[in-house]
């Protein structure tokens, strides 16, 4: 359909507004179905990006997959992982040479420098000491969320970036997912006239707030960071990004309800396998998530022998934190979690992270003087006041389709691409996730808990 039938077949107020050099499919009665267009900046790679991953657990992997999947574009010379199953399936995945295989992060500095990138998922407490010392060595990075653990560290990182001026692209990646993308292009071409406010809700989903803050390597806020930072930092960040003002003022509120001891059910035991009475009716019982269902299986580093994979589980599940009753762990981290934000020109915008819900993907709802979205990340639905016209809108992303497991609505693979551009370019301008921007929900992260542990509602300082 070419752009003036599409424009016509929309009949909207503002339907010139979002309508550009985009491949628009119609594939209901106002459902379009979008991709975005080429990125006219992108200049063909003449020899690949070269990158060591310090951590190949699951977000090492989803950006190492890019490699394996456009080795054209990025090339994987070399890897950091203490636990020695992951060390060497990262390493044949991707054919690193053995000297080039190392235990831990610091021995990968112990040598001269030999890519031009370190990508950096490491857990949470591990990002700072490797991105200074990469930074101090000319590696550009492309480093995983939360920045760094406390906001001295973040803003150390920026200005050891500025001052080598290396690329930092930080993984937010909602940032790159097209729904995003459309979501804030609709926005800047006021297209439900001026923002007045924002609601946005993260559903964890209630199994994996289990996993992975609850039992998993986020439970414990002092040994990681706080879960506004590990979880939502993605979410601040887009709130951020979408209405493009200063901060002026928060507020938050949570707490840890229902994952503590004194709910635990009579008869529940210390972990699922030791004979719980209530495990076969328990919904977070680790028996049902990851033997009957299969769920978040990944991290057990389970043989490759299909037949031998049950008995591996059960006996991480009797040695591990993974077995741990949900009301037995030494877990910190609140599961409902609720953040508001006044920004300038009087826009403010609610935030809600909870854990107890069936569903996850981030939903997001924006009103404006003319107009409102509402959206799930599948899908984004835009109403025009002036018409009483309403549309659907439904993105369609190349690293979804490519890579099911890939997730953040297509962003993971779309921004590995932009930094590949940016790192073979060495022009920044190429991402819009450089630590520069991205430090500013993480301080917000940071303030946002300093209100929840106090009480107070915070002046946003940036500076």
């Amino acid at each position: 359909m070419n752009r003036r039938n599409l424009i016509r077949t929309l009949g909207l107020g503002f339907g010139a507004s979002f309508i550009n050099t985009e491949a628009f499919s119609k594939i209901a009665e106002d459902v379009y179905e979008y991709k975005l267009p080429s990125n006219p900046l992108y200049k063909p790679v003449s020899k690949p990006v070269t990158a060591i991953t310090l951590g190949a657990g699951s977000r090492g992997n989803v950006y190492g997959d890019y490699a394996a999947n456009y080795p054209e574009q990025l090339k994987i010379v070399g890897v950091a992982e203490p636990i020695p199953f992951r060390n060497q399936k990262y390493a044949d995945k991707h054919k690193i040479i053995d000297k080039h295989r190392f235990n831990t992060w610091e021995d990968v500095f112990k040598q001269p420098k030999f890519a031009d990138a370190i990508i950096i998922s490491t857990p949470d407490n591990l990002h700072y000491a490797p991105c200074m010392k990469a930074l101090s060595m000319g590696y550009d990075i492309l480093l995983e969320k939360p920045i760094a653990p406390t906001e001295q560290e973040c803003r150390d990182i920026l200005a050891l970036a500025k001052k080598t001026g290396r690329i930092v692209a930080v993984c937010h990646v909602l940032r790159y997912a097209p729904y995003f993308i459309k979501m804030r292009e609709l926005l800047r071409n006021n297209a439900i006239g001026t923002l007045i406010s924002v609601q946005h809700l993260e559903p964890i989903e209630h199994i994996h707030m289990a996993h992975s803050y609850v039992r998993g390597n986020w439970h414990n806020s002092k040994e990681t960071t706080p879960i506004i930072l590990a979880k939502s930092c993605h979410d601040l960040d887009i709130i951020k990004w979408l209405i493009n003002k200063p901060g002026k003022r928060i507020s938050a509120m949570g707490d840890l309800k229902w994952f503590k001891k004194e709910n635990a059910p009579q008869g529940s035991t210390m972990r699922c396998t030791d004979g719980c009475a209530v495990e076969p009716n328990c919904p977070y019982s680790a028996m049902k998530i990851y033997l009957k269902k299969g769920r978040h299986t990944y991290v057990f580093d389970l043989p490759e022998d299909k037949s031998k994979q049950n008995d591996a589980i059960l006996q991480y599940l009797k040695t591990t934190n993974y077995g741990k009753c949900v009301y037995r762990m030494d877990n910190d981290q609140p599961d409902h979690y609720i953040t508001n934000i006044q920004f300038a020109d009087s826009v403010t915008a609610s935030f809600s992270m909870e854990a107890f819900t069936a569903y996850h993907g981030r939903r997001t709802r924006l009103m404006g003087s003319m107009g409102d979205m509402v959206g799930d990340m599948t899908e984004l639905v835009v109403t025009d006041f002036r018409t009483d016209k309403q549309i659907k809108l439904m993105p369609h992303a190349e690293d979804v389709e490519a890579y099911k497991n890939s997730g953040h609505g297509g962003g993971d693979w779309l921004l590995v691409r932009d930094f590949v551009q940016a790192v073979s370019q060495q022009d920044p301008k190429l991402l819009t996730s450089t630590i520069d921007d991205s430090i500013e929900a993480h301080i917000l992260g940071f303030m946002a808990e300093e209100s929840r542990k106090t009480g107070k509602i915070m002046d946003i300082k940036m500076s």
